[in-house]
């Protein structure tokens, strides 16, 4: 009888185990080094804002406030409301405890729902821990409720106080502090504190390279290097401007399709996420299935691209390769393709080289393109007025930092771009793996000023090119009266474009497009070779104004593997005959250099 009642004491000093200092002194010593590093990385975070070189952000703390207390106020200013938000609380802190007196007496405990941030055992078999677990997650649910509940706030705002919320909750995990993870707790006893000396290390490094912002390592960066190991396809820059460089791929097949590409990639990080590894490259299957292949490279900006706008970088860029692309293979028809805002500035383009009767790009591939910003997903909370002169201040240099860029896009999903790579970096003192995708993830880019405000007032704030308000050099833009072949490919889980927001663009043309859906999202449902035989891709019928998505979505098939060769099978009838191969510059233009170039380095 004594042996059973002392069972769950013993069991709780057994879970106890592993978390006492085993070397005060060397975990003393560390702890000294710790607090060095982390000083040098308050000191890189201080100095650049008190020299004023830098604001913070990308997030406005005053607008989180204001979000929130409007939040606040919906639920207080009813006093029925304010019972029922209190009392659901209540509920699940009631669960909370059931559950604790229910391990204590060593009676079973219904398991948790699954999360990869709490699978040490711990968070289920030690007590305290456990408590923490579980109080996280009535805490955080009920927390999200109140805003996507918030049913009498103006949607805009309801949409911020979800996006801020969410943000806020994932920040605040137990999991993400050493005091309240057991793994890290054990981990730092075990090395004494040698894990923290190693993470505020990196933290001090990744500081000062941010120039007063956290630049978060997500790939271990020494593994890659721009021309070495991602962006390998052979070709050339053939052609440049303070814009651009415009690169031409080298042939692969004897003969290729008589209509060349050309590539207009997001000026948002660098264009060789389509050609990151000869296994992963778009840029070189497209060009192994025989198509002469030009990219854009667009420039890094800096303060004298400010005034760089959308139809500077139509003129300077698209149209710049149009003409690039006919001087050198005397084809004056083109089959464009446009990734993310490249694709929205193609979109624009469109009509507007139509109005002055330039009609060479013949087909649109628009990759996780929108063109209606009803249903653009998070992006849309950090924009409007208030925050639309905010940063209009932080480009005073005018440029937007990459690192600002960087970071509001790693918000968007912070529990899978943030808090892991700082628990496992900054708290167990670990390098991330080697993955290029990351490292090109992280390899930011500037945006220009005018380009930038451009950009986020008349699509994410208006939606002027869907609403047909658009207008690009005294030219209104309608790309109803645009007709030629389109395909659109959208991404299942996007959260940039949602597929939802791809199909609506689609329905802005003024003929019935070809829609696919692939698995996976932004990047990696695009970036998906055929030799991987990963994911999958939906197809169904053309997009109509009497079809919703939904019911669209409920009438497709599913095809197993990548949507590339679908669009290869699209693509061809209007990629001409077969000519001989076309060699970089054809003759007529000398290569300035190999690619990938100078300018994706910059």
């Amino acid at each position: 009888m004594n042996d059973q009642r002392s069972a769950p004491f013993q069991a709780g000093i057994d879970s106890f185990q592993g978390y006492a200092v085993r070397d005060p002194e060397a975990f003393a010593r560390n702890a000294a080094r710790m607090l060095e590093h982390l000083g040098k990385a308050a000191a890189a975070w201080v100095e650049p804002r008190e020299r004023g070189e830098v604001r913070d952000g990308p997030i406005s703390y005053t607008d989180v406030v204001s979000t929130l207390s409007e939040v606040g106020d919906y639920w207080l200013s009813d006093h029925q409301r304010a019972f029922q938000a209190q009392a659901k609380l209540m509920s699940g802190f009631m669960g909370i405890w059931a559950n604790s007196i229910a391990r204590a007496a060593g009676q079973p405990v219904a398991p948790p729902v699954p999360d990869k941030r709490f699978a040490d055992e711990d968070w289920q078999r030690h007590p305290l821990f456990a408590f923490l677990r579980e109080s996280y997650g009535v805490v955080s649910e009920w927390a999200n409720g109140l805003a996507q509940d918030a049913e009498g706030v103006d949607p805009h705002t309801r949409h911020k106080a979800i996006f801020y919320t969410r943000a806020i909750v994932n920040a605040l995990s137990p999991a993400n502090f050493l005091a309240t993870n057991p793994e890290l707790y054990r981990e730092t006893m075990a090395e004494n504190g040698e894990n923290l000396v190693r993470g505020m290390r990196m933290f001090a490094e990744d500081m000062a390279r941010g120039e007063g912002f956290l630049k978060l390592r997500q790939s271990c960066e020494n593994s890659f290097k721009v021309g070495e190991n991602v962006a390998t396809t052979p070709g050339k820059v053939i052609a440049e401007n303070e814009l651009c460089q415009i690169i031409q791929y080298s042939p692969s097949t004897e003969t290729v399709f008589k209509r060349p590409i050309l590539i207009a990639p997001p000026w948002i990080n660098r264009f060789y996420i389509l050609d990151l590894n000869a296994e992963k490259s778009l840029i070189r299957w497209m060009v192994e299935q025989g198509h002469t292949v030009f990219v854009i490279s667009w420039v890094n900006p800096d303060a004298r691209h400010a005034d760089k706008d959308w139809q500077n970088y139509i003129e300077e860029g698209l149209v710049f390769g149009l003409d690039t692309v006919q001087q050198v293979t005397g084809e004056s028809e083109v089959n464009a393709v446009g990734y993310c805002v490249g694709g929205t500035l193609l979109g624009a383009a469109l009509p507007y080289l139509k109005a002055r009767g330039d009609e060479r790009i013949r087909s649109a591939t628009f990759l996780t393109t929108q063109i209606d910003f009803r249903h653009s997903g998070d992006l849309k909370v950090f924009v409007d007025e208030q925050q639309l002169a905010e940063l209009e201040k932080t480009m005073e240099r005018g440029y937007l930092e990459g690192t600002r860029m960087a970071a509001t896009f790693n918000l968007l999903r912070s529990g899978e771009l943030i808090w892991p790579y700082v628990v496992s970096n900054y708290l167990k003192g670990k390098e991330p793996a080697p993955f290029d995708l990351l490292f090109w993830n992280a390899d930011a880019t500037r945006m220009a000023k005018a380009n930038h405000l451009f950009y986020l007032r008349a699509c994410y704030f208006e939606n002027r090119l869907a609403r047909k308000e658009m207008e690009i050099g005294g030219v209104r833009l309608d790309l109803s009266t645009i007709d030629l072949p389109v395909y659109h490919l959208a991404t299942k889980e996007d959260h940039i474009a949602p597929a939802i927001s791809v199909y609506e663009g689609s329905l802005a043309f003024g003929a019935p497009s070809t829609y696919v859906v692939a698995a996976s999202g932004h990047i990696a449902g695009v970036v998906n070779p055929p030799s991987k035989q990963k994911y999958r891709f939906w197809t169904g019928a053309a997009p109509s104004r009497d079809v919703s998505f939904q019911d669209w979505w409920n009438t497709t098939e599913e095809t197993p593997g990548s949507w590339w060769p679908h669009w290869q099978v699209w693509i061809e009838p209007m990629a001409g005959e077969r000519v001989p191969a076309r060699e970089p510059g054809g003759g007529v233009l000398t290569p300035i250099e190999d690619a990938p170039g100078r300018y994706v380095k910059g």
